[in-house]
């Protein structure tokens, strides 16, 4: 093949020269064989590769394109984030959560916030700080005592003395407990003015509870009538008339004055903690008033008690 029948081109591919393809202009490089035509537009020209993109962020609009068949026809354009699907488990974990920390919030205000909390405890714990102390002072008393007693009994002819003794103090501590005899020592008074209403049964017998709780001997309780009924174990109140008040069957006439023996500082901190008599009988609009006394008598006395059935253990 000659020179002048083939046209060099730039990629030293031989181009037929002739009036059937073109030559282009000087120095271009003419087109590889089978590579299709720049200068040729329409669904006859090939499709090309699209370069490489990167991969877009996320919450950026992609674009997702497709040419098919070299037709032209596009698929729709996705725009925006794919949303994500939440679980009817997640949810509900949410709330539970949600629910848990609104609980603990509201029970920690209530219980910061409460003035009364504090002051209910300290006053709990005096009581019984008092009550225990008490206790455990009367305990060791009876212990020594008793120690005492056994050491006396067995020394031979001083135990028969001793035995008497022993006897005669047991004697008059029942007696004392079951209102045969009068007793005197340390102790309260403990007086209830009626306001609008008029005291209860139901208040006096608290009083009288919470004073035997705290230690109290003996007790006894009078009337504005100077009526007074000693106060045992199987002592009994009701509301009479009027506002008055029966004790074991006497009729008793406001105001009522509880004269007690025992330790005063134990037995007035079991009458003014929160929410007991004190606080009871100012609520029903009257007044308790609570007085020591260096030598409280209890001078009243309880008819002896006639046992029908309980015989003591042989």
């Amino acid at each position: 093949m000659s020179s002048d029948e083939h046209t060099e081109t730039g990629t030293g591919w031989p181009q037929p020269a002739g009036p059937g393809r073109p030559v282009g202009p000087a120095g271009e490089p003419g087109p590889r064989p089978g590579a299709a035509d720049p200068h040729e537009v329409g669904p006859s020209a090939p499709q090309r590769s699209a370069p490489p993109t990167e991969a877009p962020d996320e919450g950026a609009t992609v674009d997702l394109s497709l040419a098919v068949g070299g037709g032209g026809v596009e698929q729709p354009v996705a725009a925006g984030p794919v949303p994500r699907r939440v679980s009817s488990a997640g949810v509900m974990i949410a709330a539970l959560l949600a629910l848990l920390g609104f609980t603990l919030v509201v029970q920690f205000k209530s219980t910061s916030t409460d003035p009364t909390v504090a002051v209910t405890r300290q006053e709990d714990l005096v009581r019984i700080l008092y009550d225990l102390n008490s206790r455990e002072v009367r305990l060791r008393q009876d212990i020594a005592t008793l120690e005492e007693s056994q050491r006396q009994l067995r020394s031979g002819q001083q135990g028969r003395q001793a035995a008497l003794e022993e006897a005669t103090r047991r004697a008059d501590e029942l007696g004392i407990l079951a209102g045969t005899l009068p007793a005197t020592g340390p102790g309260l008074s403990v007086r209830f003015e009626a306001g609008e209403k008029p005291t209860s049964a139901a208040r006096v017998l608290d009083a009288v509870q919470e004073l035997r709780g705290a230690g109290a001997e003996a007790m006894q309780i009078s009337g504005g009538d100077r009526a007074t009924v000693r106060i045992i174990a199987s002592t009994f109140f009701l509301d009479g008339d009027g506002g008055s008040l029966v004790v074991d069957g006497r009729r008793l006439t406001g105001p009522y004055t509880i004269t007690v023996i025992g330790d005063p500082a134990t037995m007035r901190t079991a009458l003014n903690i929160p929410g007991g008599v004190v606080a009871s009988v100012t609520g029903d609009g009257g007044k308790l008033i609570v007085e020591d006394r260096e030598a409280a008598e209890v001078s009243a006395l309880h008819a002896p008690i006639k046992l029908e059935h309980a015989r003591p253990v042989s």
